[in-house]
């Protein structure tokens, strides 16, 4: 159905109502369990922030001292994880975006009541962010993509496939010409090296984790999640970083994650290539964090050198996590007749569970996580290391899986699902 089709209906009184939310019959394994490791992911990419005692390095993001075991943690974050899982979510955002849409539009609802529908959804999760940024996690992402989902969703749901792949390659261009563009400069005035501000505060004041007053910190976590949602996001639209939001909804069209072995070469192209290229542009980074590599200050700063090439590559990281995921999926589901599942198949729906809570299960991270770290809770924040610190945010991650696989075997939704559910459709 057309636009035009659906004005025409709804003006002569027959308007096609939304259906329901998806049903669990209706789920693919692959989207819900990429949901679930990418919180794995986040919980432990976001632990150095509640690192409010330590002495961070130039960018502010990884503290700088502690023992081999630390040192260990801090290079795999700092390769692996620091500013690639936030693709990874982002490519997952637009996925689900266009497959709710298709399912509405498919189901008979008009293109109008479906793009209401995102709307709506989009306008609570600023809600929603906000909140959880004032009163818990200053980094909070979920306002940041609520108003990205509300201008994309409004500018590209309805769009075909052909003015995807246009815009697709518009924003690679924005996202290119925008970290090139210093470095080019900066290079040609021979101030590489300088590129950058060294001394940058850490990122825990931003989160206003050593902060003892609750009310102080918790207007410093306001001022913060402001900035990231309605600063940040537009910035995203500038830069290109709207790019892999794109990928997603181009993904979500062909059905690539719901039929994986339709689409086998792209995703291990994308897999090896994507992690390769993300792990790589991370390296650099990581070297010069341990002090394997000796460059300036200014080259690790938040705006220095090392941190755009690895912020540009984070981009293929995060999109070659969903491709291995959907090949480890395709796998799982064609292993063939007879092979018993035991533990391996609990812990793959277990974490499938999370992924279908993925919300919830997002908020809970900061619900166990603030009160315990920051000094205006019990402070344990000052005590933990690095490599501690990841061992404290897999615990916490593994109690979300627990309380998702409860909520799976009892047929109940996430809390938070539940009222976003029916705030959106207006059920």
């Amino acid at each position: 159905m057309t636009t035009t089709d659906a004005d025409n209906t709804e003006s002569a009184g027959k308007v096609r109502l939304p259906r329901g939310a998806v049903r669990s019959g209706e789920r693919a394994l692959t989207p819900d369990l990429a949901r679930g490791l990418m919180l794995l992911l986040i919980v432990v990419s976001n632990t150095a922030f509640h690192l409010w005692a330590a002495r961070h390095g130039p960018s502010g993001w990884q503290p700088v001292d502690g023992s081999w075991a630390d040192r260990a943690a801090q290079f795999v974050m700092i390769t692996a994880l620091d500013l690639r899982v936030y693709p990874l979510f982002a490519f997952l955002f637009g996925y689900g975006m266009m497959q709710l849409y298709l399912r509405q539009v498919e189901a008979g609802a008009s293109e109008r009541a479906a793009v209401g529908i995102l709307r709506r959804r989009s306008l609570w999760l600023i809600v929603i962010g906000l909140s959880h940024a004032t009163l818990l996690m200053a980094g909070d992402i979920v306002g940041y993509y609520g108003v990205l989902s509300l201008v994309l969703g409004w500018l590209f749901v309805r769009r075909g496939e052909r003015a995807l792949k246009w815009w697709i390659g518009i924003a690679a261009v924005q996202l290119v010409l925008f970290a090139a563009v210093p470095v080019v400069t900066a290079l040609l005035r021979g101030e590489l090296g300088s590129l950058g501000e060294s001394g940058a505060e850490p990122g825990s004041e931003a989160y206003a984790s050593g902060e003892e007053n609750f009310l102080a910190a918790l207007g410093t976590r306001l001022t913060t999640g402001l900035f990231v949602t309605f600063v940040g996001a537009p910035f995203a639209l500038v830069g290109g970083g709207y790019l892999v939001f794109l990928l997603g909804f181009w993904a979500a069209r062909r059905r690539v994650l719901e039929e994986p072995g339709l689409h086998l070469g792209l995703l291990r192209r994308t897999a090896v290539g994507g992690i390769a290229v993300g792990w790589l542009g991370g390296l650099p980074a990581a070297l010069a964090h341990v002090g394997a590599l000796k460059v300036p200050d200014e080259a690790q700063s938040e705006e220095g050198a090392l941190t755009i090439l690895r912020d540009v590559t984070g981009n293929a990281a995060g999109i070659g996590y969903v491709a291995a995921v959907a090949l480890f999926a395709h796998w799982w589901t064609h292993r063939g007749p007879g092979r018993p599942s035991g533990w391996g198949g609990t812990a793959v729906v277990a974490v499938s569970a999370v992924g279908k809570r993925s919300l919830s299960c997002y908020l809970a991270h900061s619900l166990m996580f603030s009160p315990l770290l920051a000094a205006w809770g019990l402070g344990l924040g000052e005590h933990l290391t690095s490599a501690t610190m990841v061992l404290f945010a897999v615990g916490v991650w593994l109690v979300t899986v627990a309380g998702a696989y409860a909520l799976e075997r009892a047929g109940r939704r996430g809390p938070v699902e539940t009222v976003l559910r029916r705030l959106a459709y207006r059920t």
